[in-house]
């Protein structure tokens, strides 16, 4: 698939003047090709050292073996308890689910990079940076099939509730992260958000207040190529982290399938923000795998030529890739890795199936303080209609 470049549009401009916009750059470029970005480890798991990436590589000069090791481990078992909701909604114990299958590095790195006294503002898809805050997976199922709205404490954690209304949250976290910086704490915000969510008007809302205000927030955003199925280059003409330009901020690129850039950058971002440097873009670079969500079929919109580019650039076979080379682990390590896996799938399942039905009839509950009659009607035909399987079963 050929995607026009953005470069061979020339931008309309008024008789007499010239445009100083200078070279554009893909929204979204070919398979095979890569933006300019930070990026540490290529895709077979060598490390980058040159001149442009050297003031992000110093933010994890000092990662161990082990720590690398543990980023591994964090994005295997991210992947598997991914894998096992994806087939536990194929078999009806849930009612949908929005998995992360490639976006691993982009979220274990930017996790890894936060100290517990940071906040989180996630979306729907932000399982990697729930495992990285000590959320526990189940509870990310219970909301997926109807039993919680939720299932965690968001201060327990400093991990805000799962937010479905797209990017509203961006705003929720710079009013937190203007009220943190008003009670003088040095601590950081991050809000996540996908490529399709930058186009909301809320997003744009939260850059002017948090640049104006110069609030202590991370915006950042998985550019995955697709919003459900609307490729990226149907929405910006310009890479997105250059969209912080306009509101006076700074926005950086980063390979979003390597966890050790995601790492690096991140934590760069909250260093600024901590250090009272306001508000920070970060573009995490990457690629959804699989569908929006299982209610999606993603062969209708995209080529296979696409996928495979990308398949190439897994972030977990990057980053065994570098172990390897490194002499970092042995088989051992990945043997063990994988009996952990294969019970954190055992876990998950038997919890899930193990979960309440959802109560019917909890919909109708607090919408109106004190009742309503057109409330009260939907309800008695609801209860009709479920009764009427009783009725079909004999009563059973």
């Amino acid at each position: 698939m050929t995607v026009e470049s953005t470069a061979a549009r020339k931008p309309r401009r008024s008789a007499g003047t010239k445009s100083t916009a200078g070279k554009r750059t893909t929204a979204r470029n070919a398979p095979g090709t890569d933006p300019e970005l930070v990026q540490l480890l290529t895709p077979e798991g060598k490390r980058v050292k040159n001149a442009e990436n050297a003031a992000y590589a110093k933010y994890v000069a000092d990662v161990t073996p082990e720590e690398l090791r543990g980023l591994y481990r964090d994005m295997v078992l991210t992947r598997r308890f991914d894998a096992e909701a994806t087939s536990l909604q194929r078999q009806g114990e849930l009612g949908l689910w929005a998995s992360l299958l490639g976006q691993e590095a982009a979220q274990i790195g930017s996790g890894r990079a936060l100290r517990d006294d940071d906040y989180v503002f996630p979306t729907y898809r932000e399982h990697g940076v729930a495992w990285c805050r000590g959320v526990d997976p189940t509870n990310l199922l219970g909301m997926f099939r109807g039993v919680n709205n939720g299932g965690w404490d968001p201060n327990g954690n400093n991990f805000h509730l799962y937010t479905i209304v797209i990017g509203s949250q961006t705003l929720h976290a710079t009013g937190y992260a203007m009220g943190i910086a008003k009670d003088g704490a040095d601590s950081a915000v991050i809000a996540y958000f996908g490529d399709g969510a930058s186009s909301q008007g809320d997003v744009a809302e939260s850059f002017t207040f948090s640049a104006v205000y110069n609030a202590p927030v991370v915006f950042f955003c998985q550019n995955n190529q697709w919003a459900i199925s609307e490729p990226t280059e149907k929405q910006t003409r310009v890479p997105l982290y250059q969209r912080a330009q306009g509101f006076g901020f700074p926005g950086v690129r980063v390979d979003g399938n390597d966890v050790l850039a995601c790492l690096a950058v991140t934590r760069w971002a909250l260093e600024r923000a901590r250090n009272g440097e306001g508000p920070t873009l970060v573009e995490a670079y990457t690629y959804r795998m699989g569908a929006h969500t299982t209610s999606d079929d993603p062969t209708r919109y995209r080529g296979d030529e696409e996928r495979l580019a990308w398949e190439a650039k897994d972030p977990i076979l990057r980053l065994r890739r570098h172990l390897e080379t490194s002499n970092h682990t042995d088989e051992g390590f990945f043997a063990e890795l994988e009996a952990e896996s294969e019970a954190l799938g055992r876990r998950v399942r038997e919890a899930v199936r193990a979960m309440p039905d959802p109560d019917h009839f909890a919909i109708f509950e607090n919408v109106y303080a004190d009742g309503h009659a057109l409330v009260d009607e939907e309800r008695a035909q609801f209860a009709a209609y479920q009764a009427s399987f009783a009725d079909e079963d004999g009563g059973k």
